[in-house]
């Protein structure tokens, strides 16, 4: 085996074998080359096939750290992201951060959600091997699912609990990008404007609301995949 091939595989056996988690640091070139007795050049070939292969990350003078994992969606499905990342293989949880009933703000969003009734307002983050993956504003109108008041959502996330029991007709998702400020960075432990994916979505039950959840992903860490054209479907 090629020298660069054999440390590529030394170090893609480390990441997939959880020995190097997300965001672990990787030695610098010049230990590597010591460790290996070998040039900058075959390092760095080495290196390039675990960027090629989304296992690392090189981030020009600050080092190279192992990558987050990626989850996927189709952008015009409703994802369970928690089924997502366990079909990976990779731990999930969601680690709830407000959970309330109340009325309705002056926000005309909140007005035509609940209806005549109130809101849940469910908060929280989704967390992949324990490191945070995004974070999560559900509002969820009590009128049209009165079951959730009380449902358990320490185990079962609310997305996932919604599409369990809430069948949905209509679905508008609205996708942007956007920086994580103040708290938000904060729970996602990361500096103060970093790069997001933003995506924002509401769902129907024929003409009855059923919610609107705002989840900001790291840029790094989530996309989003459409396909179209003949025998191609938006739902799997």
């Amino acid at each position: 085996m090629p020298l660069h091939e054999r440390i590529r595989s030394d170090f893609e056996g480390r990441i997939l074998g959880g020995e190097l988690a997300p965001g672990d640091r990787l030695p610098i070139e010049q230990d590597l080359m010591r460790e290996y007795g070998c040039s900058r050049m075959t390092v760095n070939k080495a290196l390039s096939a675990l960027v090629s292969a989304g296992l690392i990350d090189r981030r020009k003078r600050a080092g190279t750290f192992v990558a987050r994992p990626r989850v996927h969606s189709m952008v015009l499905d409703v994802p369970d992201i928690a089924a997502q990342v366990r079909e990976r293989g990779q731990d999930y949880a969601f680690a709830p951060l407000k959970r309330t009933v109340r009325a309705p703000g002056a926000d005309e969003e909140e007005v035509l959600l609940a209806g005549a009734g109130q809101l849940v307002q469910i908060d929280g983050l989704h967390l992949v091997e324990g490191v945070p993956l995004g974070i999560e504003f559900r509002l969820v109108s009590a009128a049209a699912v009165p079951e959730i008041v009380g449902a358990d959502l320490a185990t079962v996330p609310p997305g996932t609990w919604l599409l369990q029991h809430v069948p949905w007709t209509e679905a508008e998702t609205r996708i942007s990008a956007v920086g994580a400020m103040g708290d938000e960075a904060e729970w996602l432990g990361v500096a103060p404007g970093a790069p997001c994916l933003c995506v924002e979505r509401r769902t129907w039950r024929g003409a009855e609301r059923i919610t609107y959840v705002r989840q900001l992903f790291l840029g790094d860490a989530y996309d989003m995949v459409a396909r179209f054209g003949p025998g191609a479907s938006g739902r799997s």
